[in-house]
């Protein structure tokens, strides 16, 4: 048996890029495994392509509301083929970073399934056939979760897509007439928006009893009239139990939680979108010796440190906030504290997740819900505004008497610290990110935040948005070199 020996091995090429580049400009030997794309759940069947679709659909819902600031347009065409080629075209950039990879110097691919036989020992199922023998000093695994399918009779027989397969095998020439999706979260959610802007019937049925019920029950209340309002039906506290086809197309019958006779929901075609699982049980991780819990999660300290010390996770496959910001936070966290050996290892801090809801009205979110405040048993403030409140919303049409007024809601605890913050309405992903910078601003003893950047460095921005790009200027700084004023600067880009 040939194996081959690395510094370090990555398995999986979403965030996990982060550190493999990090470790070989550093000079290391690197191994890189992944079965599929390069880019991870976010570029190729996640965040980046699916908001090439929201933002049309964003524009097509303002047309319909524009008649409220004195514009009225012509009905809205959908030129499905541009907005296509739109996604295909992030989902493709892919390639580009797969042959990137494949010449660096000290970095190397390997295109297949990942398995440990041992602490510091791999084999990898080869796409194109055979096996590699790997050994590392040290890994990293970033392999993600992915759509899990719930136990439903007949949806094998009847079909179904996932977001997986919808960025996919079964992306559609145009789209549906009609559409089931099961699950009422965040994806959920966003493919209501997308395809009912577009023109599909759409029905969404969730097994909670409440919408986005992550969200604060004011936020996921109002998505859920303004839902009503675009004509997508939400049965949400139902169980799904049957699928079938049906001359009319693909059925779903479901029970009410609360019992009564079932129901049936009849379309072109139906989305999984009930939640996700980790991608671990390929890899073996017990082999390893690396503890999961009881859904295959990989269990890491605040170091993000498995049970095996030279071995590392980040990214969805720890499960929780499943969001990419999150995992790029991880992977910077990661490559200080490997790479960083002149200064202490950093804690993982997540006291402050944000996140966006790209759906109709937009959400953004940080901290926690009112639900969970008032769970904590003490004193707290809430402060709520509404768009129409502010000159800016009355500019763009927004009024008090109208079900789509935006919401910002605040919560606050008895010293004025931020606990919470929940918005809803245009541009609500950025307008929470200033929060996020606050409640980072803390510091540690002996550190001077005032009027500093420490807050935005040490706070994950929400991907995507506008907001990262004054946070990702950042990165364009060469700290080592600070300007002259004395001296001429050419600027460029």
């Amino acid at each position: 048996m040939n194996e081959q020996f690395f510094d370090l091995v990555v398995i999986g090429t979403g965030a996990g890029l982060m550190v493999a580049e990090a470790a070989q400009q550093r000079g290391l030997t690197v191994a890189v495994v992944e079965k599929g794309k390069f880019g991870g759940t976010c570029l190729t069947r996640g965040c980046i392509p699916s908001k090439m679709m929201v933002y049309p659909a964003d524009l097509l819902r303002e047309t319909q509301r524009a008649h409220k600031v004195g514009i009225t347009y012509e009905k809205p065409t959908v030129d499905w083929q541009a907005i296509s080629r739109n996604v295909w075209k992030q989902i493709d950039f892919s390639k580009k970073i797969e042959e990137s990879f494949d010449h660096l110097d000290n970095l190397t691919t390997f295109k297949g399934i990942g398995a440990f036989t041992g602490p510091h020992t791999m084999v990898v199922r080869l796409n194109a056939g055979g096996e590699a023998h790997i050994r590392g000093e040290r890994f990293v695994i970033a392999t993600g979760a992915a759509t899990r399918i719930p136990p439903v009779e007949g949806l094998e027989q009847t079909g179904y897509l996932t977001s997986e397969s919808f960025f996919g095998k079964d992306y559609p020439d145009k789209p549906w007439d009609s559409l089931i999706i099961a699950g009422g979260g965040i994806i959920a959610a966003e493919f209501a928006h997308i395809f009912s802007a577009m023109g599909t019937k759409v029905t969404v049925v969730g097994r909670n009893r409440r919408l986005l019920p992550m969200e604060d029950p004011e936020i996921s209340d109002m998505v859920r009239w303004q839902f009503g309002q675009y004509g997508i039906d939400v049965l949400t506290g139902y169980e799904v139990i049957k699928a079938e086809r049906t001359p009319q197309g693909k059925r779903l019958t479901a029970r009410s939680q609360d019992g009564g006779e079932p129901i049936s929901v009849t379309a072109q075609q139906i989305l999984i979108a009930t939640g996700v699982g980790p991608v671990t049980k390929a890899l073996q991780p017990d082999k390893a010796g690396v503890q999961t819990d009881a859904q295959g999660y990989v269990k890491v300290d605040e170091y993000l440190q498995t049970s095996q010390p030279h071995i590392y996770a980040l990214g969805d496959v720890l499960g929780g906030y499943l969001f990419r910001h999150k995992a790029n936070y991880e992977a910077d966290l990661l490559i200080h504290n490997l790479f960083d050996t002149n200064s202490p290892p950093r804690r993982a801090d997540y006291r402050a997740i944000p996140w966006a809801v790209f759906t109709a009205p937009q959400i953004g979110h940080v901290g926690m819900t009112e639900e969970e405040v008032r769970r904590l048993g003490r004193p707290y403030y809430v402060g709520r505004y509404r768009y129409a409140n502010i000159a800016a919303g009355m500019a763009m049409g927004y009024r008090h008497k109208d079900g789509d007024n935006g919401l910002a809601k605040l919560l606050l605890d008895e010293k004025r610290r931020i606990l919470g913050v929940h918005i809803a309405g245009f541009q609500a992903a950025a307008l929470v990110q200033p929060f996020v910078y606050l409640m980072n601003a803390g510091g540690n003893p002996g550190e001077d935040m005032a009027g500093s950047i420490l807050p935005l460095m040490r706070s994950m921005v929400i991907h995507p948005t506008l907001s990262e790009l004054a946070a990702w200027s950042l990165e364009t700084i060469d700290w080592d070199n600070p300007i002259d004023p004395a001296k001429p600067r050419e600027v460029t880009g």
